[in-house]
């Protein structure tokens, strides 16, 4: 299914730099445009989808943030080097070129600010951004915190103020290349910052920078003072390990137990829409919007944990319904999108490495491995269809998404369904369904059973997983060997 297909507009005169904004968990409902919670209040975002493209079936790759990165940094399919779940996820091998290593070959200069968390990520390891083809970058390894940044503190002194509560919050020192350093800073105004300093430096050749905000996965209650005065809430104390069972304060920090929770989380939310708001107003100042593409979109579907609401699609992150996979995805290329245009194709987070890369004017190499299709046609007609085939994978849960059709499999027997629905309050639900098209915002309609109706479509469908599965088996074996 990957490739370029023809009909690709002609190459700008100029090289557009490229800016690719990913958030943490936020939920397929919670954006002012999609008008299903009046508190939700994300100007920027709308302008955004205003100026460019709104993608309303997009897909990350799985439902959590792991092995979904690790897809998007590649535009390959991370179960072709074996990663599916939080067990087994891992960065991509050398084998598999990052876009960042790709586009700093096209003489871009790249840089990279944010979350980190591909797998067990180790300091000095392919998985840190000076390793993968950034030549800039300011990151924090969420995998040594269970894959959480905290949003306001990371020093060698919160490391030992925090104790053994320190490995749960994040609270470690941040990176700068391959040097820690402090940073006492609200992390989302730090990484915007640090993005417009990119921007702006002495440097003729275009750009492109990934800004990956923790932003909003939980804790979001971890707020400077004068965000929570001006909304009136409380202050929220972290857990602290001496007077309390982690487990049982996690229960009580995270849906359905946590008194403010929607608006601690719509607070993170509002954040980070002003200060991509400060970014796209600093790029128009400087003369740059004009030749800059931007992609927003976040890592899997909305959190139960963090209140985030995926309506009007069913489920959550951790699962292969349609809210564990599906994310608001908004392109604006000037010149190139259409404004205010919407389609229904079918599209990935795979497709944004080689849609850069066309963008970039570059060939992909001869065999190298790409899962994802150049959107550059589909923005020339929102009606253009892209995939005609998504796949998902976590072991024991898989999914098949065409255009028609849903065909979805739980393992009833599987361990991690009884976890999910202890610890994230999530249900993965059990067995096979077929699920429907539907011309709703929804999408698929996975209210509805129709396996028994359609054992035919059912048949076909688990052939072509069963296919995919024994090449993405086949791929894994050749990047061992």
């Amino acid at each position: 299914m990957g490739g370029v297909r023809n009909g690709a507009p002609a190459e700008p005169a100029r090289r557009p730099n490229i800016v690719l904004l990913v958030s943490d968990d936020h939920g397929f409902g919670d954006l002012g445009i999609r008008g299903t919670d009046p508190a939700v209040r994300t100007p920027h975002l709308d302008a955004l989808a205003a100026d460019g493209r709104v993608y309303d079936q997009a897909y990350v790759s799985a439902p959590i943030c792991s092995p979904s990165r690790a897809g998007l940094i590649t535009g390959a399919h991370q179960a072709r080097w074996g990663a599916h779940w939080f067990t087994d996820s891992q960065m991509a091998p050398e084998a598999v070129p990052t876009i960042a290593e790709q586009l700093r070959d096209q003489g871009y200069r790249t840089g990279y600010f944010g979350k980190v968390h591909y797998g067990p990520d180790e300091e000095g390891g392919r998985a840190c951004p000076p390793h993968h083809g950034f030549e800039t970058s300011f990151y924090g390894l969420a995998a040594h915190s269970m894959g959480r940044l905290h949003y306001l503190h990371h020093s060698r002194a919160h490391e030992e103020a925090y104790g053994e509560a320190a490995r749960v919050h994040g609270v470690s020192p941040m990176w700068e290349g391959t040097e820690q350093v402090d940073c006492e800073r609200h992390l989302t105004e730090e990484f915007i910052e640090r993005t417009i300093a990119f921007a702006d430096a002495p440097d003729e050749r275009p750009f492109f920078a990934m800004v990956a905000f923790n932003a909003v996965h939980n804790f979001t209650w971890q707020l400077p003072r004068h965000e929570l005065d001006a909304r009136g809430l409380p202050q929220h104390p972290d857990f602290d390990p001496d007077t309390s069972e982690y487990l049982d304060w996690y229960d009580g920090a995270v849906e359905p137990n946590l008194e403010h929770g929607r608006e601690y989380y719509l607070a993170q939310l509002e954040i980070m829409d002003r200060e991509i708001g400060r970014l796209r107003a600093h790029l128009e100042a400087s003369g740059l919007a004009e030749d800059t593409i931007i992609v927003y979109m976040t890592d899997n579907g909305g959190s139960h944990c963090n209140y985030g609401s995926n309506a009007p699609l069913l489920g959550s992150k951790y699962t292969l319904f349609e809210g564990g996979v599906r994310t608001p995805m908004i392109l604006s290329w000037p010149g190139v999108t259409t404004p205010g245009s919407t389609s229904q194709a079918l599209v990935s987070s795979l497709d944004l490495a080689p849609t850069f890369l066309a963008a970039a004017g570059a060939e992909r190499a001869e065999g190298a491995v790409c899962d994802g299709i150049d959107l550059r046609p589909s923005l020339e007609d929102p009606a253009r269809p892209v995939h005609d085939v998504l796949h998902f994978d976590t072991g024991f849960q898989w999914a098949v998404r065409t255009p028609e059709w849903k065909l979805r499999w739980a393992d009833p027997g599987a361990p991690q369904r009884a976890s999910l629905l202890q610890v994230e309050h999530t249900d993965i639900g059990q067995g096979l369904r077929l699920s429907p098209a539907s011309p709703s915002l929804a999408g698929v309609d996975e209210a509805d059973d129709l396996a028994g109706q359609h054992p035919e479509i059912v048949e076909e469908l688990t052939a072509v997983h069963e296919q995919w599965l024994a090449q993405m088996r086949e791929s894994a074996r050749a990047l061992r060997s």
